[in-house]
């Protein structure tokens, strides 16, 4: 025990370990728009839903990450628009001492999934807010998006880099 701390402080080889940490979670934009009110609570509508997703990744420093969940959600009666609802949730992450990949992975599919669950309760209280019967966005597949997203990246290289791509990804 006496070789793991010195005078009550950590043991440099424990506090120079990899490292993945949630900073901060903040919604950055949100807009929520009914163009056609107050006519198109009149109206006896079927919904059409279109949902788009995005997400962005911004440097901030040596260890610390930006990553955007961007939701756009609009839902048309026919060739009316009922309503947009526009989320961007963001997150300021911590990740240390990891590899390349490893911070590539971890920004691609777990920042997301930590992102989620905000994403989808605000969207949720928007559409109910508008006086809309509420949506509830389905569980999203990080993990099978970024798998996607590597295929493309590695498509849209040459062959060099799609050789480059890193073994065991699935």
């Amino acid at each position: 025990m006496s070789d793991e701390t010195t005078n009550g402080a950590v043991a440099p080889a424990e506090a120079a370990g990899p490292a993945f940490t949630v900073e901060k979670i903040y919604v950055k934009d949100v807009s929520f728009e009914v163009p056609g009110a107050p006519a198109i609570f009149t109206e006896n509508m079927q919904p059409e839903l279109q949902l788009n997703l995005n997400q962005r990744v911004q440097r901030l420093g040596e260890n610390a990450f930006e990553v955007v969940l961007g939701v756009t959600l609009t839902c048309k009666a026919g060739d009316k628009t009922a309503y947009v609802a526009e989320v961007q949730q963001a997150g300021i992450f911590g990740l240390m001492g990891l590899e390349a990949q490893a911070v590539d992975v971890l920004l691609g599919t777990q920042c997301p999934n930590i992102l989620f669950p905000y994403v989808r309760q605000l969207v949720s209280d928007l559409v109910q807010a508008g006086g809309f019967p509420p949506f509830f966005l389905q569980p999203i597949n990080f993990e099978a998006l970024y798998a996607e997203s590597l295929r493309q990246r590695a498509a849209q290289g040459d062959a060099g880099l799609a050789n480059s791509e890193p073994a065991g990804n699935a």
